[in-house]
């Protein structure tokens, strides 16, 4: 058993498969899927798990290099993103149609509980040194 970090089994794998480069959305649970894209469904209830949490977790386990959020969360969502600049500098922004177009490039989609508009966020994996 793992004695910290992420522990759904799910999840932690498809971490440890993470490479440079890559593309992981960590998106409320209104977020729409994209097709080919695997989604690792966190969602218990309105809420939860929140999307600060499963942000928290992420930024706990991976490297990342860069950040997109669509133009409307800056109004619509400001906690998400003053979290999301506290974590990794200040997210690029799409609209919300680039926004949800470009999740279909991620390699994961992580949906979470969170019923908050524009709790949505795509990061782009970096490398540690």
């Amino acid at each position: 058993m793992k004695r910290t970090g992420i522990l759904n089994a799910d999840l932690s794998g498809a971490i440890g498969r993470l490479g440079h480069t890559d593309l992981v959305v960590v998106g409320d649970c209104g977020l729409p899927r994209p097709h080919g894209v695997a989604v690792i469904d966190l969602a218990v209830t309105f809420g939860v798990p929140s999307f600060e949490a499963v942000v928290r977790a992420l930024a706990g386990e991976i490297v990342v290099e860069k950040a997109w959020v669509a133009t409307e969360t800056a109004d619509a969502n400001p906690a998400a993103q003053e979290l999301l600049e506290s974590l990794f500098g200040e997210p690029e922004t799409l609209s919300h149609e680039e926004f949800k177009k470009k999740s279909g490039d991620a390699v994961l989609l992580v949906r979470t509980g969170e019923a908050t508009p524009f709790a949505n966020v795509i990061l782009r994996c970096g490398v540690p040194f």
